[in-house]
């Protein structure tokens, strides 16, 4: 079955990606495999403080999208952007199909479908 679009809830632990189409909808869930603990930054040392996504785990999710025509990404954090620079960085053809990044915080797969259902629908009007 072909999905014509897809939608990527991520954050830096786990990603729920669901695809949509006219007739059905399907999800599935992608957890990194990385055992980095959470980081604080302490004053006073150079660097951010916090562990870049294992790139694996990035991997995974754009390849779970790669038969998606259009793609959201969606998340509460850092996760989402750092996810759209490894698509430009390793998968062009991925990343040119992006068509949205929101900030969403923390919803259920339920909501996160309502929320694409709703970004699809405006997005296909407008064409």
């Amino acid at each position: 079955m072909s999905f014509n679009h897809s939608v990527v809830w991520i954050d830096h632990k786990e990603a729920h990606v669901m695809f949509l189409s006219e007739t059905a909808d399907e999800a599935e869930v992608i957890k990194t495999k990385s055992t980095h603990p959470h980081l604080h930054h302490k004053g006073g040392e150079i660097g951010s403080g916090r562990v870049a996504l294992d790139d694996r785990y990035l991997h995974s999710v754009l390849q779970a999208v790669k038969e998606s025509k259009e793609i959201l990404i969606i998340g509460p954090g850092s996760a989402k952007l750092e996810l759209i620079k490894h698509a430009h960085q390793h998968d062009q053809d991925i990343a040119n199909r992006i068509v949205g990044v929101e900030t969403v915080d923390h919803p259920t797969d339920r909501e996160i479908f309502a929320y694409a259902n709703k970004f699809f629908y405006k997005a296909d009007q407008l064409r």
